[in-house]
């Protein structure tokens, strides 16, 4: 037999120090999860499912509402100003994280902004229920408050926008092609041409997709702006179609909004190189030559 290994025959029947008595250490009772043993209290009862209920709810709740603050919330379309891109009554999905970062919004983002002021003057607005006033706060439905807009960024701060009668949109004298996203049919702004209009910093300047049954910056160029929109107002940049089902689709940035040349303080930037390079070797190359006069 190995050295320290026994069998359960081998073992005595009273070894020193153990204690047979009940009072001595009695085994917990079956199922492990009670009192302390031998303290006389009933085992634990663990919590019913109904109970836990509602805590869970406050915790789904909590994180519902920080979501919608700090990350995404869903707002639902109330008109046709943006078609065929999107259609009255769909959900879509809202990007609320990046401005928190300082981004910016970008030309050819479609993007949802709160009332500057005037522009939703006189519009019939629902009257939501005390449930619906609810859900909408926390995120898990819709904005119920139908204060907010929803339209394409066409410029940024620092650009000049333009549109003539049967002529394009026109972004720091480069024309865009918008056959992929305004509704078919429609001109560019046929109904309502405008500019050159410079637009300020911290401010762009919107158009709706569905161009003759849009009110956007076009139609309230008399408020301050000239009816650009301070990127403050911006809630955030509408990211996917996320309702109905059957419409499901993400929102990128057209490609005409890609082209070389667009951005007015990126096709200055080469020159503006250029010189900062040349001017050394200039300076240099003046005071040789002075030097050499100088001399002689």
């Amino acid at each position: 037999m190995a050295v320290g290994a026994r069998s359960g025959h081998d073992e005595p029947e009273d070894r020193p120090g153990r204690d047979e008595s009940p009072e001595g250490g009695a085994a917990a009772p079956p199922g492990g999860d009670g009192g302390t043993p031998g303290d006389g209290r009933p085992p634990r009862r663990q919590r019913s499912f109904w109970m836990e209920l509602p805590l869970l709810v406050g915790i789904a709740l909590i994180l519902a509402l920080l979501i919608k603050t700090f990350l995404i919330q869903a707002f639902s379309i109330p008109s046709d100003s943006m078609q065929n891109t999107l259609q009255r009554g769909d959900r879509v999905l809202v990007d609320k994280l990046t401005p928190w970062f300082g981004s910016e919004p970008e030309r050819g983002e479609v993007v949802v902004f709160h009332d500057p002021g005037g522009w939703l003057e006189g519009a019939a607005t629902p009257e939501p229920n005390v449930a619906q006033k609810f859900l909408s706060f926390i995120g898990l439905m819709p904005s119920a408050e139908e204060k907010d807009l929803i339209k394409r960024v066409i410029a940024i701060g620092g650009d000049t926008v333009e549109c003539k009668e049967n002529g394009p949109v026109t972004v720091n004298g480069k024309a865009l092609d918008e056959k992929s996203f305004i509704f078919p049919g429609n001109t560019p702004c046929n109904d309502k041409p405008f500019g050159p209009i410079k637009v300020e910093e911290g401010r762009i300047f919107v158009m709706g997709d569905h161009r003759q049954n849009s009110l956007d910056s076009r139609y309230h160029q008399e408020l301050p702006g000239q009816g650009t929109v301070s990127t403050d107002e911006v809630v955030g940049r509408a990211i996917v179609v996320a309702w109905p089902v059957g419409r499901w689709a993400t929102l990128p940035i057209p490609s005409t909004f890609d082209q070389p040349g667009l951005n007015a303080a990126a096709a200055l930037a080469p020159a503006a190189l250029g010189v900062a390079g040349a001017l050394p070797l200039v300076l240099w190359r003046r005071r040789r030559l002075t030097a050499g006069r100088t001399a002689g």
